[in-house]
């Protein structure tokens, strides 16, 4: 009886993490392709039968892919040129591959010597795949034939600006599923079907109880109950690290972000009257931690690097008083002027008086004394636009409430962030806060409740008027469950990235003023939190 190993590898989230370095100090992490390739090849040398799949969110995330994306695409894209020298059998397509437009992510494509799947993005006129291939076949020198069907995540348009996938249709990711599985298994003779799904799971892996909204943005666990025949589900979006885990059968991985940790699978297999079959398979998670990057590898990229390098340090201008973030908590209960800055810059912008926006995550250092383009991108970290979208105070309200349930119900203790912000994922990004308006909120108050005061130039906001307001495209779009924005009229489209408007207001003004108004508050018991 023949038997033989096969190791599948995967990466995902990645998000543009080449080199192991923290952009906003140039201190070192451990994390970026580099250090993961590394933990390739020695995986590579232990075993001859090896999968190595990317499952999503490759060309965006680092301000190295920012700059390329922006003022540097006459060189091949750098995670595509580093794929190819690594030897990546296949990639997916994930949410952020979409933000810098079609033209980046064709050239991505062009660039890659690997094939890109795509079974779920369809080309809205003739229904057949609108990137790359469904799926990909390897067989192996001893007859083993492995599939791997490529899935994304059908929420990208409730994110996506409408022309960056113009042209596309996002089909349901299980129903694609139950379709392509029965045709790896009847048609192409697939001994052993992988499915490499950019999307996470939506339910509990061991109770099967909803872990969150049930929208369609993460389906991995009904995939894993209602498509027969997948022997492994690779998975990312959510950013989490999950191993060790089985799902009705099916062996699930997810290797958290930015390149900390490579996905491993091993199947073992036996060969019998001419068929392969799976007798053992687990799933596990190598850490980048102890791995040295590969600097041989590495050196394809150098030259993006010591450009966008130059680029973060070019100086900007200054501030006059503190705009640095002490504490990310302070932040979001305490109006901030990094937070005014971004918000009156976009109200200015847009031409309205009403603007919201975010801390998105609890490493911005805020801005600086003397501020260069890397403070700018080390706080505003996503490749956003803005949108003017017209709401009615309902929407207003509705949408305060959905920010103020960041918070824990408290009666006066310690200020703590409600799980559903943070499990599976941190997701800060999705706290706002408003300019334009008079709001207090009320942590002892039950969630849905907490809005307890709001008014426009000192006169309540009525639920029944319209009130123009202007936010990134990812909010107007209903991103991060604020429903109510999604389908309201857009009034006006700032195509212009937020950075730009950043460092172009710097630029121009060259000394910017930290202020505070102290439009809203945050209190418990109807006293203010000191």
């Amino acid at each position: 009886m023949e038997k033989m190993e096969l190791v599948i590898l995967e990466t995902s989230d990645v998000h543009g993490t080449i080199y192991p370095i923290n952009y906003a100090t140039n201190d070192r992490t451990d994390v970026g392709t580099g250090k993961i390739a590394t933990l390739i090849r020695k995986e590579r040398q232990k075993c001859p039968h090896t999968l190595l799949i990317d499952d999503g969110d490759i060309i965006q995330g680092t301000p190295l892919l920012y700059y390329y994306a922006r003022f540097d695409r006459s060189r091949p894209n750098p995670m595509a040129v580093l794929y190819n020298k690594i030897g990546y059998d296949g990639a997916v397509f994930g949410n952020h591959e979409f933000n810098f437009g079609q033209k980046t992510l064709k050239q991505a494509v062009r660039d890659s010597d690997f094939p890109w799947m795509a079974a779920n993005i369809l080309d809205q006129d003739t229904g057949a795949p609108y990137y790359g291939k469904p799926f990909i076949i390897k067989t192996f020198d001893n007859g083993l034939r492995a599939a791997v069907l490529g899935l994304t995540t059908k929420y990208i348009p409730n994110w996506e600006k409408p022309e960056n996938i113009q042209g596309m249709r996002f089909e349901d990711p299980v129903e694609t599923a139950k379709k392509w599985v029965p045709y790896l298994r009847e048609k192409e003779r697939a001994d052993v079907v992988v499915v490499a799904y950019h999307g996470g799971f939506e339910r509990d892996l061991d109770t099967g109880k909803p872990s969150e909204d049930l929208t369609g943005e993460n389906q991995g666990y009904q995939i894993c109950m209602e498509v027969p025949g997948v022997d492994v589900l690779l998975t990312g979006h959510q950013h989490r690290r999950i191993s060790g885990i089985n799902v009705n059968g099916v062996t699930v991985v997810q290797p958290g972000c930015n390149g900390a940790f490579l996905g491993k699978v091993t199947l073992e297999a036996v060969k019998n009257q001419g068929k392969w079959a799976i007798i053992e398979k687990k799933s596990e998670l190598l850490s980048a931690h102890d791995a040295v990057e590969d600097r041989q590898l590495l050196q394809l990229t150098d030259a993006c690097e010591r450009d966008a390098q130059h680029w973060l340090d070019q100086p900007l201008g200054r501030i006059e008083g503190d705009m640095t973030v002490h504490d990310s908590m302070d932040v979001r209960t305490h109006d901030h002027p990094l937070i005014e800055f971004i918000n009156r810059l976009q109200m200015k912008a847009a031409g309205v008086d009403i603007s919201l926006t975010a801390l998105f995550n609890n490493e911005s250092p805020g801005l600086p004394p003397a501020v260069s383009m890397r403070d700018i991108v080390a706080n505003y970290v996503y490749p956003n636009t803005l949108k003017v979208i017209r709401i009615s105070g309902r929407d207003m309200l509705e949408a305060l409430e959905r920010s103020a349930s960041y918070f824990k119900q408290s009666d006066g203790g310690p200020i703590e962030v409600s799980e559903a912000f943070t499990i599976p994922k941190p997701q800060h990004y999705n706290y706002d806060m408003w300019e334009g308006i008079e709001y207090v909120i009320d942590i002892s108050r039950p969630a849905g409740k907490r809005i307890v005061k709001l008014d426009y130039h000192g006169h309540p906001v009525e639920m029944d008027r319209n009130y123009d307001v202007v936010m990134n495209n990812y909010r107007s779009g209903g991103g991060g469950d604020y429903l109510m924005f999604r389908n309201k009229p857009v009034i006006k489209d700032i195509p212009v990235d937020v950075t730009e408007l950043m460092a172009n207001e710097i630029l121009e003004k060259k000394v910017i003023r930290a202020t505070v108004n102290h439009n809203w508050k945050l209190i418990c018991h109807h006293e203010e939190k000191k």
